[in-house]
């Protein structure tokens, strides 16, 4: 339902960024100039609808009033019931965070701009990564879409050629490949990408281009390919006069045919081209081509529209065209199709303003998979000069006659923007990303500053840290650590693990330098990356490509299951229509199943028509997609087909039993299997058929090994009705804690499914393809952000209904572990992981003001305190509490020395105390209410050393902090009987005393200066200074703790007898200073005392 205002709303509670508060945010309600509850939608715009002048303006005036009060009603209605699914309110919930672990490898991007006037500025949309800008040219990219955006899927990006501030987005790559995600309209910036507004077109599905008036920024068309999965209205090319405020459909074929590429004359912007397509994508086929397409042109601005031919192909069957219009000649008009006549195929090129055309070059490298690209641009300033995107990245410079090739970071090319003023100026877009060129594309910036792969699983192994892999789409499988050591780059601990873009991985728990991984036609490699030997062990060697399915022996999908059992990881798993065995690594294999799918034949033939076949093993059908064994069950084996069915082995395989779910969509997709680790023949099904426009949730559940079924969702527990489940997960520590991955975003359940609440914290809209639950962290894998983290899960596992009424609770913390980890921040770095013990505590309002937490060893004795007033004399650290969840990383470090403030240190690091292994206390303190839990902190298992090792190290290094204490103590008090000595000199010359209380006090403050000369370096005064004037005696002392402190290991013989030497060095220093304070002090004092002036006081410390 929709109303619209002619005003903002007023008295929001928060206007931050466009956002309700973090509570309603994580209730599913958002405030961006829409507000979203579940499917219903109540979006307010900032203008009125067109209205017919004849109409009564008081009659408007009351229907207006009589809707909003309905609408108004119905929202309320409605918002309550979202509200009552969730168990628990999203301020319980808000210390969480995730956290973006990478790669920063570029996905896929089909949407360019850039600011012609700003050379640096561009812009780009990825496919399931929302929209970046960069400002220096693409050496840093930031995503400006987050919090505004609605979903990912990025089409078309355009700026206003008359206004670097105005820009339209449009949602939905035309690209349709068979991991298409639907768009969600329009959305437009007035502030150069600071700030969105959606802007209709909502259910256009594909929005592929978009052009705008060089003078107008007003005056904006949208190219609709339409609902990628279903016929619909919403499809053809649209146009606003108003900057979106209403749109009007200019040109419309049928329900089938949309619009893929739309140009504008640039010196007669009345004159645009529309290039129209049929395309529809089905899990099993993709439609490509038809009788209605064709290439089109206004003259008129949209009002009416005119079909090419006189030479351009403009009957029979009609595949996907690209057009350009040369801004330097725009009777000179490039267009590129694809036909189901090979004679017909090719660049076409017009020099009559497409009156008459000629094909000048029929190449099958500017037109292979020509759905998949088929897009053309013209040079700005010479009109002979065109471009195709294809696999390859090409240039003609003889009108289109010939191309030659350019190298670009990355292949699968869809997108080009050139600069119009310097044509040597450009960005374009591949399936690895975005790169800018300012050389006509003899060099590029980097793809590997973008953290937008599409990642198809999650799998993860036991190393500590544990590792992440998968397959990211058109590029290879990946590698990357939950949490590094830091280095030179995050790359360094990127590695591929053999397979390619689209498969499974299993890592040998044994071993995890043995990896399984897949790729398309069921190739499945094995790498043993110790050796770097890798070999293909797929059970039989068929090419699928160009083969219709019904011929393919073994029917493995693009994504075919790979598993190792988790009872004797010798036996491995792939899955075809059947299910395969190996107990040899993959030297032989064992068939242990009939067909587990449907095996409708109807759904087997060549995929691709009427136009081209395309045949990878995306569309290949009727597969295993899904299979687990149990991980407390050895032999039980679980199978889910693309096809809906579900079947359940109770003996390794010699039998299978039909168990789909009688509610069961037909021809779904069983995308993923949870087997529960806390109750035999218990599982979970995350089931989706939105390839065929049914975008419903379906979550099942079974607790008798697939005797009876039950759904946990509905569209109206707590997951919206259109986002559909790809993944579910029960948590592997608590029973019936649910985390669900959608098209949308994250979801949670407290109660095994019975209500779901939002889960998405700081993650940004982005399709979630897989979850791993794995040593308490939640690892998502996303189709366009890359991996993330969510690290230690345990205050979920603690929540229950007392949680509710509770004022104060402290949760008991994870183990936490001594480890050396990089904490380094910077571009294109992941988010460094939570170093040390990670401590949640949950506040009411009123309790936030005046918190304390502390940290006690086995003794009992306070190690370090946190607090919101915090106390710094006494080494206390000051934090921030807020009501609801609170979120506090301790780094396993005590108190450092107590320092003199500004002090200079050549070579070390005096930060706090390595603290030992052993258990802690963890106490809060808020208000009146006092909570204790307990802290157990091990060491890296990864290290040799002990724990008695490292509690010699704390010990030793307790010793040296005490000795550098105890240095600047001596320092501050001689500093401050110094000023003392300066104060009194001074006062008592200027009031008549004797000059002998000057002559006493310089001698005191000359031998006090020599002192302090031996135990600091007094002529530091920046951080290198240190490396021109020579260390004293603090220094040293300094740099021994740094060196016991931060090794982790027992110290060496050596560090023992250099605090032997320093300690005596010191109590030379201070006995020196004793007897200057006490004797030196005590006849000056005196002398103050016979004259009639204040004493000088020695202070203690």
């Amino acid at each position: 339902m929709r109303i619209f205002m002619n005003r903002k709303m007023q008295n929001l509670e928060s206007e931050r960024a466009g956002i309700w508060n973090q509570s309603n945010l994580e209730a599913g309600i958002k405030y961006n100039y829409q507000l979203t509850i579940n499917s219903h939608q109540l979006i307010i715009n900032q203008q009125q609808p067109a209205i017919n002048n004849q109409q009564s303006t008081i009659s408007i005036y009351f229907k207006l009033c009589a809707l909003v009060i309905f609408v108004l009603l119905s929202f309320t209605a409605y918002s309550q019931k979202v509200l009552s699914n969730i168990l628990y309110d999203s301020t319980f919930l808000q210390g969480m965070k995730y956290r973006l672990v990478g790669p920063y490898r570029g996905g896929r991007v089909t949407a360019v701009t850039g600011v012609a006037n700003e050379i640096m500025t561009y812009y780009f949309g990825g496919t399931g990564g929302g929209v970046w800008k960069t400002t220096d040219g693409g050496i840093s990219w930031k995503n400006i879409s987050d919090n505004y955006f609605a979903c990912a899927p990025i089409g078309a990006v355009e700026v206003a050629p008359s206004d670097n501030n105005v820009v339209y987005v449009g949602t939905g790559s035309a690209a349709i490949r068979g991991n298409v995600t639907i768009g969600c309209g329009m959305y437009k910036s007035t502030d150069a990408g600071n700030s969105w507004k959606p802007i209709g077109l909502d259910k256009a599905g594909q929005i592929g281009r978009i052009a705008i008036h060089p003078q107008n920024p007003d005056l904006v068309y949208a190219a609709a390919l339409g609902n990628p999965f279903a016929k619909n209205k919403e499809r053809g090319v649209f146009r606003s006069k108003d900057g979106g405020k209403s749109w009007e459909k200019v040109l419309f074929l049928n329900d089938s045919t949309g619009c893929v590429d739309l140009v504008i004359d640039v010196k007669n912007p009345r004159v645009l081209y529309a290039g129209m397509w049929r395309a529809e994508r089905k899990s099993w086929n993709m439609i490509d081509g038809g009788h209605t397409g064709g290439l089109y042109k206004s003259t008129d601005g949209g009002d009416t529209w005119k079909k090419l031919g006189g030479g351009f192909p403009d009957s029979g069957l009609l595949g996907r065209i690209g057009v350009a219009v040369s801004p330097v000649n725009p009777n000179r008009v490039w267009a590129i199709i694809e036909t189901a006549e090979e004679t017909k195929g090719g660049v076409y090129r017009s020099d009559d303003a497409g009156e008459t055309w000629q094909r000048v070059n029929r190449e099958h490298k500017l037109r292979q998979r020509a759905w998949y690209y088929n897009n053309i641009y013209a040079d700005t300033k010479n009109e002979n000069a065109v471009y195709v995107c294809n696999v390859d990245f090409f240039k003609s410079i003889d009108g289109g006659v010939s191309f030659y090739e350019i190298d670009t970071p990355h292949g699968d090319n869809h997108a080009l923007w050139i600069n119009p003023n310097f044509p040597e100026y450009m960005i374009q877009g591949n399936d690895g990303g975005a790169n800018v060129s300012f050389n006509g594309g003899r060099t590029w910036s980097s793809i590997y500053n973008q953290p937008t792969a599409e990642m198809y699983r999650v799998t993860v192994d036991n190393q500590f840290p544990y590792r992440i892999y998968g397959a990211q789409q058109d590029n290879t499988t990946i590698s990357v650590p939950s949490r590094n050591n830091g280095g030179l780059t995050p790359y360094q601990h990127w590695y591929a693990v053999a397979g390619g873009e689209s498969g499974h991985i299993a890592v040998d728990p044994r071993n995890p330098k043995i990896v399984y991984s897949g790729n398309y036609i069921g190739l499945i490699d094995r790498i043993d990356l110790e050796k770097g030997h890798e070999r293909n062990v797929v059970a039989y060697p068929q090419m699928h490509d160009g083969v219709a399915p019904k011929d393919i022996k073994y029917r493995f999908q693009w994504n075919a299951p790979i598993r190792l059992s988790p009872h004797n990881p010798d036996v491995l798993y792939h899955c075809s229509q059947y299910v395969h065995k190996s107990i040899d690594a993959g030297q032989t294999w064992q068939v242990i199943s009939p067909d587990l799918t449907t095996n409708n034949q109807k759904y087997q033939n060549l995929p691709g028509e009427p136009i081209q076949h395309d045949h990878t093993g995306v569309e290949l059908f009727t597969t295993i997609f899904a299979f687990e064994e149990s991980p407390i069950e050895k032999d039980v084996l679980w199978v889910g087909s693309d096809d809906g069915l579900v079947h359940i082995s109770m003996n390794g395989g010699k039998n299978w039993q039909n168990i789909t779910p009688p509610f069961m969509p037909k021809d779904a997709t069983v995308n993923m299997i949870e087997v529960s680790n806390h109750a035999k023949g218990r599982a979970f099904l995350a089931v989706h058929k939105y390839r065929e426009n049914n975008f419903q949730p379906y979550i099942f559940l079974t607790e008798d090994y697939g005797k009876t079924w039950k759904q946990l969702t509905d569209g109206k527990n707590g997951i919206p009705e259109n986002h559909f489940v790809r993944v579910v997960r029960e948590d592997k520590d608590k029973k019936g804690l649910l985390y669900a991955g959608t098209e949308y975003g994250m979801y949670i359940s407290f109660n095994e499914g019975k209500t779901w609440q939002s889960f998405q914290l700081n993650l940004p809209i982005t399709p979630i393809t897989d979850l791993a639950v794995h040593q308490k962290d939640l690892v998502v894998a996303t189709q366009g952000r890359s991996f993330w983290i969510l690290d230690d899960l345990s205050p979920l596992h603690q929540f229950s209904e007392s949680l509710k009424q509770a004022k104060v609770q402290l949760f008991k913390p994870r183990t936490a572990y001594k480890a050396q980890f990089s904490e380094r921040r910077g571009a294109n770095f992941p988010e460094p992981a939570p170093n040390g013990a990670i401590l949640y505590f949950y506040l009411t309002k009123g309790y936030e003001s005046n918190v304390r937490i502390e940290i006690l060893d086995k003794n009992e004795q306070m190690v370090k305190v946190f607090a919101t007033k915090a106390d710094r004399e006494k080494k206390e650290q000051n934090i921030s509490a807020v009501a609801g969840m609170n979120r506090l990383v301790w780094n396993l470090k005590g108190t450092a020395p107590d320092i003199i403030e500004g002090s200079f240190f050549s070579l070390a690091d005096v930060g706090g105390i390595n603290l030992p292994t052993g258990k802690y206390q963890v106490r809060l303190t808020a208000g009146e209410i006092v909570q204790k839990q307990e802290l157990e902190v091990l060491k890296n298992p990864n290290w040799t050393v002990t724990d008695e090792d490292l509690q010699a190290q704390y010990t030793l290094a307790k010793e040296i902090k005490s000795k550098l204490s105890e240095c600047h103590q001596a320092i501050r008090r001689l500093r401050d009987v110094r000023y003392q000595l300066t104060d009194v000199s001074k006062r008592a010359i200027k009031a008549g005393f004797s000059k002998e209380i000057e002559t006493q006090a310089n001698e005191i403050i000359k031998k006090l200066n020599a002192l302090e000369e031996e135990l600091i370096q007094t002529r530091s005064e920046s951080g290198q200074d240190p490396v021109n004037y020579p260390p004293k005696l603090d220094d040293q002392i300094a740099y021994l703790y740094s060196v016991v402190n931060y090794q982790d290991a027992k110290p060496t013989q050596g560090c023992y007898e250099r605090l032997e030497d320093l300690t005596k060095e010191l109590a030379v220093h201070l006995d020196q200073l004793k007897v200057l304070l006490s004797t030196g002090l005590k006849s000056f004092n005196e002398l103050l005392s016979k004259e009639g002036v204040n004493q000088v006081i020695a202070p203690r410390r």
